[in-house]
């Protein structure tokens, strides 16, 4: 029985397929409570050979970001009957080192992410950020395959 399940969620067409999947596993074990993880990249700007947050010098910059994916967010829980005890949209200088950091920090058992299935140059640039939060979160993973991605 899981304590603790993270919904990561890139709020792209097939979230839907991913909340399902976090659905079945809250059904199954009711005592457990719901994160839901959407990250927004930081934009980072470039000052010679310095990058920083844009956040830092204009913080509107993000919060119109993270305000479209809340309300994005909220659709998302709603359509899929779930209740998160909480739902977070948070910036960081990537998917992995966000979702790494937040499983560290709030003792998650479980972390529900869908992975794109990702061929040629796409799965080379891109990769996969399930496949990168592996070797650093010390929770079981449900990965949930989607289509493909080219």
């Amino acid at each position: 029985m899981y304590q603790h399940v993270l919904l990561v969620t890139d709020l792209n067409d097939d979230t839907d397929i991913v909340a399902s999947k976090a659905k079945w596993i809250l059904d199954s074990s009711p005592s457990a409570q719901l994160s839901v993880l959407h990250i927004v990249e930081e934009t980072m700007l470039g000052f010679g050979y310095e990058l920083i947050p844009a956040s830092a010098l204009h913080e509107e910059i993000d919060d119109e970001r993270c305000q479209v994916a809340r309300t994005r967010l909220a659709k998302v829980l709603a359509r899929n009957n779930l209740h998160a005890h909480n739902a977070k949209i948070k910036t960081a200088i990537s998917g992995r080192k966000g979702i790494v950091d937040y499983c560290n920090t709030h003792a998650i058992d479980l972390v529900v992410i869908g992975r794109h299935k990702r061929t040629g140059l796409s799965a080379w640039l891109a990769g996969a950020t399930a496949d990168s939060i592996l070797p650093d979160v010390d929770a079981d993973l449900l990965v949930v395959q989607l289509d493909l991605v080219d």
